[in-house]
């Protein structure tokens, strides 16, 4: 196969198919000379780290709104920009978001980077996002490789090795596509591509513009790749959170900017660990336990058991972390929210088990 061919069937599919994304300049705009906006481009690529493009397209929308720019963001307070990020997940990206916003906005006149290496020296952009913005927003001919990417070399060259081992081979396959000529939307055009053709089960090769490049369709074996070696079990850990209410303020606390969750809102409780300590209230009240929540984190599942008391009106409280606010939910991350909506459900269907006095 020539370098070219795989750019040659491409691309002129991408300009008939191209999905329309909310931060996407079309191959028809651009064609007419409409160039993407740097900051649109930065914004949906830290976004999309480890996320899908359906979970992203409205909190996409909503922080250009309300912050169209980089100036707009880098002015913007730390706890408004991670409520509006709460839910998106990995948290240490909106952290990172904003110190690179304020970089760029401070120190670089509000300009981006034009190259990979130049935006890689930027917090939280690596090699894969330095070389997606360098592409898309200024054509550089970069390789851009997510999980599509692979999936789609992984076919193309019929590489039978498994991932993770195979992932340098599979770069410098893509590496030899890459074009000089439209690199951004061709980089676009592949990972269209494996978004929405060579997909994870069931690609449609009879309807896919490189299917006469295809060695892993030849060998009829286009299903079965890219093969994966066996993940290890991820190892289950336990805590406790304590959802105290005073009439219309509830008990926050802003965690810790490293590790996980870190900056964001959340309840007070213990350390997270295979064997739970016993859990440690930050208020004498009278703890009822409602339930557990669940979740999974990237190296570990998580079961929570919840607690709630309600602060009696007029009683002194000196909590021993955190502090009373009044809580918007929204503002809280996928797991506090989960531990808020047992609480709110509990308490209003009376289902509380009583539990001894802390």
């Amino acid at each position: 196969m020539r370098e070219s061919e795989l750019s040659g069937a491409l691309l002129p599919w991408y300009d008939r198919h191209a999905r329309a994304l909310p931060w996407r300049v079309g191959p028809q705009a651009r064609a007419q000379g409409v160039r993407p906006d740097p900051y649109a481009v930065w914004l949906s690529e830290i976004m999309l780290q480890q996320t899908t493009v359906a979970a992203v397209r409205d909190y996409f929308r909503r922080f250009v709104t309300l912050w169209p720019d980089v100036g707009a963001l880098a002015a913007a307070e730390d706890a408004d920009v991670m409520g509006e990020w709460a839910g998106l997940g990995y948290y240490a990206r909106a952290r990172n978001l904003l110190r690179c916003a304020r970089v760029v906005a401070g120190e670089l006149g509000g300009e981006f980077p034009d190259t990979a290496p130049a935006l890689q020296a930027l917090p939280g952009i690596g090699p894969y996002t330095s070389a997606a913005i360098a592409a898309i927003a200024f054509d550089r001919p970069e390789t851009v490789v997510d999980g599509n990417v692979e999936r789609v070399m992984a076919r193309l060259h019929a590489v039978e090795q498994p991932l993770p081992a195979c992932k340098p081979h599979l770069r410098e396959l893509a590496a030899r596509h890459t074009p000089l000529e439209r690199p951004g939307d061709y980089a676009q055009a592949v990972m269209d591509l494996g978004a929405t053709i060579c997909t994870p089960r069931s690609p449609a090769c009879g309807i896919c513009p490189a299917s006469h490049l295809c060695a892993a369709r030849a060998a009829d074996i286009a299903g079965e790749l890219p093969r994966r070696s066996p993940k290890a079990a991820k190892p289950v850990r336990h805590g406790a959170v304590f959802l105290a209410r005073r009439g219309e303020e509830w008990l926050l606390e802003r965690r810790p900017e490293r590790g996980l969750l870190g900056g964001m809102l959340g309840w007070p409780g213990g350390d997270w660990a295979e064997t739970a300590p016993p859990p440690q209230p930050p208020l004498p009240l009278d703890w009822r336990e409602i339930g557990q929540v669940r979740h999974t984190f990237t190296h570990f599942h998580l079961i929570l058991t919840v607690y709630h008391g309600e602060v009696p009106e007029g009683a002194a409280t000196a909590p021993a972390s955190g502090s009373f606010m009044r809580l918007r939910p929204a503002d809280l991350p996928t797991l506090m929210r989960k531990a808020y909506d047992l609480a709110r459900d509990a308490t209003k269907e009376g289902v509380s088990r009583a539990q001894p006095k802390q």
